[in-house]
């Protein structure tokens, strides 16, 4: 079974993602990447009040095969980290467009050009 990627949500080639609803922009990593990763056992988020900037890293995914830079696809101040992913991170394994999401940022800048629809994603996955 080949993994979703919400129609709502626009993809990084990297393998993350961000919805926006307003200003905030909630940024993950893709079903493709948790797939791909493995078993994940540590995830590193910036605190509240960081900043993050578009095309940056602003944390990392660790699992047991490999380390991954986190990249943002927008600028602005962090509002909001999700802990529970920081706690347990098999959360991001059982549902990374839902509880796994991983920081919300106050977005003080985001080029849509910057990133993927669902289908333009899921097209350079099986390209």
């Amino acid at each position: 079974m080949s993994p979703e990627y919400p129609e709502h949500l626009r993809y990084l080639d990297s393998h993350e993602y961000c919805g926006l609803e307003g200003s905030i922009a909630t940024l993950g990593i893709t079903a493709y990447a948790v797939e791909e990763l493995g078993d994940i056992v540590f995830v590193e988020l910036p605190a509240v009040g960081s900043r993050v900037t578009r095309g940056q890293t602003f944390g990392t995914v660790e699992s047991v095969k490999a380390v991954e830079d986190l990249n943002s696809p927008v600028t602005g101040l962090v509002t909001e980290r999700n802990q529970p992913v920081v706690d347990a991170p098999e959360v991001l394994a059982a549902d990374p467009y839902g509880q796994g999401w991983l920081i919300r940022v106050q977005v003080e800048e985001y080029d849509p050009a910057d990133t993927l629809s669902a289908s333009e994603y899921r097209q350079r996955l099986e390209g």
